[in-house]
């Protein structure tokens, strides 16, 4: 699974459904990732976000390479969105064969719209 920026910004606030649905993943052995642009973009003082400090070692975070900026391009070029950050988590969703986990189900659905069967998983986290 992959989360987005909003279920990281969900367990940095510590809400009780984030709290149970990551319980249940790490229970099931689900391999829970996200990407560096993620961490980024919620990221912005360790000593005020213990939660999220403490979480981030479990996380498989993927980076962000030069041989993904083509299809994150082409992700938003075809999307009309511009949300580079969702757009990478779709692109290692894709190549991972993964589901996104999201706070916001109508983001990725704008950014897939066009790619039908090769369309990733993705699924709210409440």
């Amino acid at each position: 699974m992959i989360l987005d920026a909003g279920v990281l910004v969900a367990i940095d606030r510590d809400e009780p459904d984030v709290k149970g649905f990551i319980q249940t993943a790490q229970l099931q052995s689900e391999p829970l990732r996200t990407t560096a642009p993620v961490v980024a973009q919620v990221w912005r003082d360790g000593s005020r976000q213990a939660r999220l400090s403490r979480f981030l070692p479990s996380l498989d975070v993927q980076p962000f390479t030069a041989a993904q900026v083509s299809l994150v391009g082409s992700l938003l070029r075809h999307s009309g969105e511009s949300d580079v950050v969702d757009a990478h988590v779709l692109a290692c969703a894709i190549r991972l064969d993964d589901t996104v986990i999201t706070s916001d189900l109508d983001d990725f659905a704008r950014l897939t719209a066009h790619l039908g069967e090769a369309e990733p998983r993705a699924r709210h986290w409440r």
